[in-house]
């Protein structure tokens, strides 16, 4: 195996050096990409790639904000051309702790190949949680399933360990967060096995946490995915039962 650590960032400059710091510890080439962040947040990373301090670290950066998913397919790029075939993927935001890193990775242990998603664990009775993230963990995992994709319990989790190049290869149209749902429809459907691991997760109070996810613009954008997945999974269903 030869896995990099790959953090998409945006606007996390009050979390960010924090993460990279404890990222660093596992011991794997990182790559950070700032998606075009507009507080602080390039400055910091410029002063810990300039400072030497940390050996493997790679920053891209995207002149403007171009989405979750474009900012990860960057690093997954980045990733191949240092020879890696493993991404092991967590958000800039702080509620992943880097030390749980192992517990996905001894998934494919046994030289397989496999996605392999971190299913946070005690969402549904942590404080600080807001509704809207519970309601669309549960939401994204029905639909998900619905349109042919895995039964999983943790469909939105940005912990993640991703096999390359076979995921660069599935041809994901998402380019921001609905990346990360379309891209287990896409597995499904090219064989490639889901599996799960329980990881921590941390959210901080109202007021200290920055969430870029905005409840109904996302839920309008997963709504059009769910629906251009599920015609596409019809069609392809209805051309088969025509071609018997």
């Amino acid at each position: 195996m030869k896995p990099a650590v790959i953090i998409p960032v945006y606007n996390h400059g009050q979390q960010i050096e924090a993460v990279v710091r404890r990222a660093a510890r596992l011991g794997l080439p990182m790559v950070v990409v700032d998606d075009g962040s507009t507080d602080g947040t390039a400055a910091i990373l410029d002063h810990l790639a300039g400072s030497g301090a940390l050996s493997g670290l790679t920053l891209l950066r995207h002149p403007e904000n171009l989405g979750k998913g474009a900012a990860l397919l960057s690093g997954f790029g980045a990733a191949v051309d240092q020879g890696c075939d493993w991404a092991l993927s967590l958000d800039g935001d702080g509620q992943h702790d880097p030390a749980d890193g192992p517990r996905l990775l001894e998934e494919v242990a046994d030289g397989s190949r496999a996605l392999v998603l971190g299913r946070r664990e005690q969402m549904e009775s942590m404080a600080h949680v807001p509704w809207t993230s519970r309601f669309g963990r549960s939401f994204s995992n029905f639909w998900v399933w619905a349109v042919g994709g895995p039964l999983v319990s943790d469909s939105q989790s940005g912990f993640r360990l991703y096999p390359l190049p076979e995921v660069l290869e599935f041809g994901v149209r998402s380019r921001r967060y609905q990346f990360e749902v379309e891209v287990l429809v896409r597995a499904r459907q090219a064989g490639l096995e889901v599996r799960e691991a329980p990881v921590q997760v941390v959210y901080q109070p109202r007021g200290e946490r920055i969430s870029h996810f905005r409840p109904w613009t996302d839920f309008l954008r997963n709504s059009r995915l769910f629906s251009r997945l599920f015609f596409c999974r019809l069609f392809a269903l209805l051309a088969r039962v025509v071609g018997r």
